[in-house]
């Protein structure tokens, strides 16, 4: 998208303040953490496929197919919605690319579902922290005029010589700083158990807890917790989920990866009343344009 609009949106908004008085200069986001999310009544699940699936036809230093064909590609296979992830969005962005992208989903019947980005929030005030924040905040108004109501979010690591502990305190800062705008467009930032400082759903719950407002939630990857009991860490994680990436593959520590247990992932979903899109994020070794269709039939299997 065209960066000199965004980046007047950005300033419009007092985004890009030093990063320790940024919190305070924009307009106040609910005042309170997100507490584990109460949905009752009928539960339904739908199923989404993740641009990174195909990420060896999608990658832009060689691509062999475009965002609008994975839409496409997509609904052939009888999905819900398709997450859009940053890396494959066509250099540079401007507004009707944008807009044709959710014309084409539309059209074929695909809702948006999220829009992954890469991030690093770990890291001091300065420079290299105002440049993530004002990147962020660019890619906030295009998940909002894309129609994602989720922004999948990195923690990320501190530098060199700091500890966790330090870092999650600037992720904290950091999301902070973006969730006022991030409210303003309803778009829902989703901290996803990504390594880094979040490796541990001990990490991950310190951080979407200490965050005053109800813009913040969990991006849940089921291949990412790499502990002692990976399905018990998600199933802690799960009640604060506002999106869900389903791996075919789990590894817990020490241990080679093995298939997930996909009906043991969507019973932990089911019990803490999880709503919305489970979307299949492919990253095991079999070609992708026939383990992806796959894996959706088993997961539309199971999903019921």
């Amino acid at each position: 998208m065209n960066l000199d609009l965004h980046r007047r949106r950005f300033l419009a908004g007092s985004l890009a303040a030093a990063a320790g008085a940024a919190a305070a200069s924009i307009a106040p986001s609910p005042a309170c953490a997100i507490d584990p999310i109460q949905r009752t009544g009928a539960q339904r699940f739908k199923l989404a496929c993740a641009a990174y699936s195909l990420r060896k036809y999608l990658d832009l230093k060689n691509p062999t197919l475009t965002l609008e064909a994975f839409i496409k590609q997509c609904a052939e296979w009888g999905t819900d919605g398709v997450e859009l992830t940053e890396y494959y969005f066509k250099k540079p962005i401007t507004p009707e690319y944008v807009l044709g992208l959710k014309r084409t989903a539309a059209l074929w019947g695909q809702d948006v579902t999220g829009t992954p980005i890469g991030n690093n929030f770990a890291l001091p005030p300065g420079p290299e922290r105002e440049r993530e924040l004002e990147t962020f905040a660019r890619w906030i108004d295009i998940s909002a005029d894309i129609g994602s109501p989720a922004i999948r979010t990195f923690a990320g690591s501190p530098p060199r010589g700091v500890d966790d502990a330090q870092g999650r305190k600037w992720v904290v800062e950091c999301l902070e700083t973006v969730c006022g705008h991030a409210a303003r467009r309803g778009v829902f930032l989703a901290v996803e158990n990504h390594g880094g400082v979040v490796a541990t759903a001990d990490g991950l719950l310190e951080v979407v807890k200490a965050v005053k407002c109800e813009w913040v939630g969990i991006n849940l990857d089921t291949g990412n917790f790499h502990t002692a009991d990976p399905y018990g860490d998600l199933a802690r994680c799960a009640p604060y989920a506002v999106t869900c990436q389903l791996k075919t593959e789990i590894a817990a520590a020490g241990q080679k990866k093995s298939d997930a247990d996909l009906p043991r992932i969507i019973e932990i979903l089911r019990k803490a009343n999880y709503r919305g899109y489970v979307t299949l994020e492919y990253e095991a070794a079999d070609e992708p344009m026939t383990a992806v269709p796959k894996h959706l039939a088993e997961l539309r299997r199971v999903l019921g």
